[in-house]
């Protein structure tokens, strides 16, 4: 990872002059951004967060914590979003608790990705679009842009998706799926309204959207009471025991569905929206100080999360079979038992089934609190999607 640093670090240095411009590697030279730019913004920066001075705390402030705290939360929604969620649901039943190091590793790495997509914004004054809008000719720009855009719509596909999927499962089965993608699209851009209100209060939303995930998938993980052994063995002991290639898939799944590529391109721009000032280098280690810090904080809290939802169908579905879920849904007034087959084979689970299956065996309000959880995971990542997408769409 230093390495991997470094090399990050002196192609930042190599981009500026001594006159402090930045120079393609194309000698293709390009007009500097002033430190003090006063630019209109058209996405999220109508306005810039001030950090408070506190000479008091020089080394460590909670107040200046408390003022960069928010563009990390907005990158770990894609570590919450309804791929996350399947993909930990789909781990526990099929693996239990034995691929918990896989989510903790992928994690890790995100982190340090997280950190150079937030340094670069920091430190030059543009997101990492606007780098590979200066820094590549014409056709490998557009080439880039045609495939970070093929990723970001895949990825919005299924948080569309998963919200319809929540919408259908509280309107028990009156909304059809075709009608929560409406919902969804329409409340979206409602709510990305927000920011022409304040900064502020849209990352309070989004803040709202994630306590909301972790209530309700903390009220999963209390109701099943996983085995708390099996959960630290799984998550610090790098084995998988007994693991084929249905695990071996489910590990690759994991770490596809942490690190996204496009939330690097959404984190290098949402840390413009601090006013930090790029002359004095003293500002820019503190901004990136800061942001690292609130970085650790907000994927801790999207680690635990995603732990929970790992947790519960580990302890309660792992080596369950379809028929045993069928038969315990039959005795149920509001289940579908058939969506399971009458067969021995290993349980197959999806959002919708999850919810379905925790309703059987621990009551209505598992199911419909659990669905409160993925539609707050679809509705926030759908919201930085389209973030991401705005922000690679302008500049590319």
């Amino acid at each position: 990872y230093k390495f991997i640093e470094l090399l990050f670090l002196s192609k930042l240095e190599a981009l500026y002059t001594s006159g402090g411009g930045v120079t393609t590697i194309y000698s293709n030279p390009v007009s500097p951004q002033r430190s003090d730019s006063t630019d209109e913004f058209t996405t999220y920066f109508d306005q810039k967060i001030p950090i408070p001075q506190d000479e008091k705390h020089p080394w460590f402030s909670f107040r200046k914590l408390w003022a960069f705290t928010g563009p990390g939360f907005l990158m770990s929604i894609a570590y919450l979003d309804p791929g996350n969620i399947e993909s930990d649901l789909q781990s526990g039943a099929v693996a239990g608790f034995k691929l918990l190091w896989v989510l903790l590793l992928a994690t890790v790495i995100g982190l340090l990705l997280q950190r150079l997509a937030a340094r670069l914004g920091v430190v030059t004054g543009l997101h990492l679009a606007e780098v590979c809008n200066r820094q590549y000719p014409k056709v490998p720009r557009l080439i880039l842009w045609l495939m970070v855009e093929l990723a970001i719509i895949g990825s919005d596909m299924q948080e569309v998706i998963g919200s319809a999927i929540a919408i259908n499962l509280l309107s028990v089965g009156k909304i059809p799926l075709w009608g929560g993608v409406l919902i969804t699209i329409a409340d979206t851009f409602v709510f990305l309204f927000l920011d022409k209100y304040g900064l502020r209060k849209l990352e309070a939303l989004f803040a709202f959207l994630i306590t909301i995930m972790a209530v309700t998938f903390g009220y999963e993980y209390v109701t099943v009471k996983p085995d708390q052994g099996q959960l630290l063995k799984g998550m610090f002991m790098p084995y998988c025991e007994g693991c084929g290639p249905a695990q071996l898939e489910q590990a690759v799944g994991i770490v596809g569905a942490v690190i996204m590529p496009h939330n690097m391109y959404l984190h290098s721009a949402l840390v413009k929206s601090r006013q930090v000032n790029r002359a004095k280098k003293k500002e820019v280690s503190e901004a990136n100080k800061y942001f690292f810090i609130e970085s650790c904080i907000a994927l801790f809290v999207s680690f635990i999360i995603n732990v929970f939802v790992v947790s519960v169908f580990a302890e309660a579905f792992y080596k369950k079979t379809n028929q045993e879920v069928h038969d315990i849904c039959a005795n149920k007034s509001f289940a579908q038992a058939v969506l399971f087959q009458s067969d021995n084979s290993t349980l197959d689970v999806d959002i919708y089934k999850g919810g379905v299956i925790l309703g059987c065996y621990f009551g209505p309000a598992a199911l419909y609190i659990w669905a409160i959880g993925i539609l707050a995971a679809g509705q926030s990542s759908t919201m930085t999607g389209t973030y991401s997408g705005q922000f690679v769409m302008e500049v590319f």
